[in-house]
């Protein structure tokens, strides 16, 4: 279907809903004048009912659209039929036309968008962290729209506050203003007699890191009895201070949502006025504070503190690039795992994407494959934007596997910031074997199991799989449930009986690890938790340690933390 399609099923729709419109007031125009011999039925249809009751005002109107173009189609439609809009959900590109928004009949609608979860698909590419700030810098209001899980949105609050959005209106975008918006206003939303008394009671303020609810009243009624917080400091009750995001706001409009991106390289650097910097030496974190320079040569950090430690670059400065951290501190780079990055660029269009493994339980893979895994780095993509923004934000490095539902194949590390493989993209090409084993799959959990146990045992296979046999490589299964993690313990224990070799092996997702903690630490395996604010969306994660209020422990506390979502990748700084 074409836009033009689109557009006249539109107002097809319109116009029969404005021609019964017409008729039922008509209708009652007769009745009213006492003219009876003329009526005849009542001109109703309910397929159109909605409709009619738009037209009229009696109904709130809530389109789901994201560019531009399409933005346009709607307010014409607006003056065309004299309807108002109440909100553009999602609306990507709103940011973008402003002043197209005021112009819809009726007044400017409310915009419910994401704080970040932008560029997943095609129509949402254009879209931008900034997108809130500038909406609400041109006087329009925008609430939150993240299809993120509900317990999860005073964090998107959190989110579009850090990339600029004032702290009162980011409250605001998930309180009054939606409540606005759906008509609800004069019950939801504020905190004043008559409305409906439903309040929560934060331990600290709501949009900074680590806020919990102390209670929840729902019709002034208490919803815990014993919720679990902790005492948070005073530097926690205020807003959280922010960075000044001003420039690359206006780059993101000015640019129309694609601004530059390639970082720039320099060989050598000054960093000056900075507070702290960290470095790592055989695993631990060292801290020096306030060094007079910290100077960079070739990718490497060379000297630190007083000028005098490091005269010949010292002397060099003027030929080099001086930052000022204004304060700030020197840490190393972040990497991200369990992310699709550097495999998948737009996640709901496939031909921006590496694709999706052969399951040897489900079919024959083409023989030309052979017996070799699939391996990431043949997959990857640079200098995409989700890889590029998370590269700005921090994240350097990238451990990433084939995509797949059995085995998913060998992982690669490697630097975000490379302009493709061939240039020092790579920090280790062969990681670690990755499969998945869960109770979604096509196959049986016993069948899969079944076939794992084939391949440990078993004598031919890729040279990947050999290594993980003599324990030299990490096995690593993406597994949630805590039935299947028993049992690939006491594989790993049979293993390692018949055998006399250590299998190295780690568990990512791990749901539901915590019921199984001592075991999983007895038996020296590894935990990645690839999705730190955990929900039940599956039967094999229903027994989630959900964490405070409701828990007193929440499952990372124990474990390596890394993360899930594919576009937050950029945000891992500043997510709960």
């Amino acid at each position: 279907m074409t836009r033009m399609d689109s557009g006249w099923n539109f107002r097809s729709a319109y116009d029969t809903a404005r021609k019964i419109r017409d008729a039922q007031d008509e209708y009652c125009a007769k009745a009213e004048a006492g003219a009876w011999s003329e009526l005849e039925d009542f001109p109703q249809d309910l397929q159109w009912e909605a409709l009619v009751d738009v037209l009229r005002g009696k109904v709130k109107l809530s389109v789901h659209c994201y560019e531009a173009v399409d933005l346009d189609m709607i307010v014409r439609l607006t003056h065309q039929f004299q309807f108002p809009v109440a909100s553009f959900h999602h609306a990507g590109e709103t940011y973008l036309v402003p002043d197209l928004l005021k112009q819809t009949w009726g007044g400017a609608p409310a915009v419910a968008l994401f704080a970040v979860n932008f560029r997943i698909k095609r129509e949402a590419y254009r879209g931008s962290e900034f997108a809130p700030r500038i909406l609400t810098s041109h006087g329009l209001p925008v609430s939150d729209h993240s299809v993120v899980n509900s317990r999860y949105l005073l964090n998107e609050a959190a989110l579009a506050h850090y990339f600029g959005l004032p702290y009162n209106v980011a409250l605001l975008s998930v309180t009054a203003t939606p409540a606005d918006t759906m008509g609800l206003g004069h019950r939801l939303g504020r905190i004043q007699e008559g409305y409906d008394a439903d309040i929560v009671v934060w331990d600290s303020h709501p949009l900074s890191l680590g806020a919990t609810p102390q209670q929840v009243f729902i019709d002034g009624i208490p919803q815990f009895d014993s919720p679990y917080v902790s005492i948070k400091p005073p530097l926690l009750q205020g807003p959280p201070k922010t960075p000044n995001f001003d420039a690359e706001a206006a780059d993101a409009f000015n640019y129309d949502g694609l601004p530059p991106l390639i970082p720039k390289s320099v060989r050598s650097a000054v960093f000056i006025n900075v507070d702290a910097i960290y470095t790592r030496s055989s695993g631990e974190l060292s801290i020096q504070e306030r060094p007079e320079a910290v100077v960079a040569h070739d990718g490497k950090i060379v000297c630190a503190g007083a000028r005098s430690t490091c005269p010949v670059y010292m002397e060099e400065v003027a030929k080099m690039t001086v930052i000022d951290l204004e304060g700030g501190v020197i840490a190393p780079g972040l990497t991200t795992y369990g992310t699709p990055i550097g495999l998948t660029e737009i996640l709901m269009e496939a031909s921006t994407n590496d694709g999706i493994v052969y399951n040897p339980l489900a079919g024959d893979p083409p023989a030309i494959l052979g017996n070799t895994f699939v391996h990431a780095i043949d997959g990857l993509q640079f200098e995409g934007r989700n890889m590029l923004l998370a590269y700005r934000g921090g994240v350097t490095a990238g451990v990433v596997a084939p995509l797949g539902s059995f085995v998913q194949g060998v992982s690669t590390v490697f630097s975000l910031g490379a302009a493709s493989v061939l240039y020092n993209a790579t920090i280790a090409e062969n990681v670690a074997l990755h499969m998945k084993i869960s109770t979604n799959s096509a196959q049986s959990v016993s069948s899969q199991i079944a076939a794992l146990r084939n391949m440990l045992f078993g004598k031919d296979g890729d040279e990947i799989l050999q290594r993980v046999r003599n324990g030299h490589s990490t096995l690593v299964i993406n597994v949630n449930s805590a039935d299947i993690i028993a049992t690939l313990l006491r594989l790993k224990a049979e293993y390692e009986a018949r055998t006399s070799k250590i299998l190295q092996l780690t568990f990512a997702g791990a749901q539901e690890s915590h019921l199984l903690a001592e075991k999983i630490a007895s038996a020296g395996v590894s935990v990645i938790v690839t999705h730190p604010k955990p929900y039940p969306t599956t039967w094999e994660e229903r027994r989630i340690l959900p964490g405070p209020p409701l828990t007193a422990a929440s499952l990372h506390e124990t474990c390596v933390l890394k993360f899930r979502e594919y576009v937050p990748c950029l945000n891992c700084r500043i997510v709960n």
